[in-house]
């Protein structure tokens, strides 16, 4: 219930939708939770994690949206970073970003 509570708090906070009225002829894309729990190295809890994620799965291509597209680091990408990071004696850290949105501002 906690990780539920932390991921609708966040989507509040991120201003992530706002309620509107359906164009005519449309249907509302439904949502589910997923649930994952995340270990720690000798297997222990470390925290429960919630996320609501959309049913895209009912979407059709040319009538709900026209195009997609998910910017990813790839794996040279991250290989490049590191090989400079290693031969500039740059400190790396990790940094794990929750709820994190394509095209939106982070702070």
């Amino acid at each position: 219930m906690e990780a539920m509570k932390a991921e609708i708090k966040a989507l509040e906070e991120n201003e992530s939708w706002k309620i509107t009225e359906l164009p005519p002829n449309k249907i509302a894309i439904g949502c589910k939770w997923v649930f994952r729990i995340k270990r720690k190295a000798n297997g222990d809890i470390e925290r429960y994690k919630a996320r609501l994620v959309v049913k895209g799965y009912t979407q059709h291509e040319g009538i709900d949206y026209m195009e997609t597209y998910s910017p990813v680091a790839r794996l040279t990408t991250i290989r490049t970073i590191l090989a400079v990071a290693s031969t500039m004696d740059w400190h790396l850290g990790q940094l794990n970003v929750n709820n994190a949105f394509l095209h939106s501002d982070l702070e």
